[in-house]
C-alpha cells in the first residue's frame, strides 16, 4: 500500500509478482456519480455527466503515470473503481444510470494509456489472468534455458567423439609400431640363430589394432 516511486509519486497499491510490479490506483471520486443519481433536472444531469466523464479521464491519465518500466513495473496499470454499478455503467454504452458515452474512454484507457479499468469482482480475475500469463512466460524461459544447455551438451558430445577418434588413430599407430618392432626383433633372432646354430625361442606377440566402429 502507498508505494513510492523515485520521482516522488505514490500509487495507492502495488502487487509484486517476482521482479515485476503491478501498480493499482484506486483514488476514484464517487461524488459526481452520486449527484447524477440524485439529480432530477435534465440540464443539470447532463452537466454532471460531463463532469463525471472528465473525472474518469483525469483518473485514467493519473493512473497512467504509474506505468514505469524503468522501475520494474509492468507495461500497464490497474485503475480500481470501488463500485460495481459504476463499472457496469462504464461497460455498457449509454445505458444505465449514466447516459454518457464512456466506451471511447475505456478504449482510450487501454489503447493509449495502458490502463485497465477493474471493479471489485473483475480485479481478481484480471490478476489471475496476469499471473497465468507470467507463469507461461516463465515456463517458456525455462524451456529456452534447457534448450540452450542441450545444445551445449550436443557440442561437447561431438567434441568428445572427435577426440576419441583421434585417440583411436593414435592407438592404432602405436600398435602398428609395436607389431613392426616385434617383427624386426624376430628377424634379429633368426640372424643370431643362423650364426650360433642354435634354436629360435622368440615368438612374435602381435597385438590387434583397435577397431573404430562407425
Amino acid at each position: 500500500m502507498q508505494y513510492p516511486f523515485k520521482d516522488g509519486t505514490i500509487v495507492d497499491a502495488v502487487v509484486f509478482v517476482k521482479e515485476k510490479i503491478i501498480p493499482v490506483d484506486s483514488k476514484f471520486s464517487l461524488e459526481n456519480y452520486e449527484k447524477i443519481l440524485n439529480c432530477r433536472e435534465a440540464a443539470e444531469k447532463e452537466k454532471l455527466e460531463k463532469l463525471f466523464k472528465q473525472d474518469l479521464k483525469l483518473r485514467i491519465d493519473e493512473t497512467a503515470k504509474y506505468v514505469k518500466p524503468g522501475e520494474n513495473t509492468m507495461d500497464f496499470a490497474f485503475m480500481f473503481i470501488p463500485s460495481e454499478a459504476i463499472y457496469y455503467d462504464l461497460l455498457i454504452n449509454k445505458v444505465g444510470a449514466v447516459q454518457v458515452n464512456t466506451r471511447d474512454l475505456i478504449e482510450y484507457a487501454f489503447k493509449e494509456k495502458h490502463v485497465i479499468i477493474v471493479s471489485p469482482t473483475s480485479f481478481l480475475a484480471y490478476l489471475q489472468t496476469v499471473l497465468q500469463g507470467l507463469r507461461a512466460l516463465q515456463i517458456e524461459e525455462s524451456a529456452k534455458e534447457i534448450r540452450k544447455h542441450v545444445e551445449m551438451l550436443g557440442r561437447h558430445i561431438l567434441s568428445y567423439d572427435d577426440f576419441m577418434k583421434k585417440l583411436g588413430v593414435s592407438m592404432s599407430t602405436a600398435v602398428n609400431h609395436y607389431n613392426n618392432a616385434y617383427k624386426e626383433f624376430k628377424k634379429i633372432d633368426k640372424d643370431v640363430v643362423k650364426i650360433s646354430g642354435g634354436e629360435s625361442k622368440i615368438e612374435v606377440l602381435a597385438i590387434e589394432k583397435p577397431k573404430i566402429e562407425e
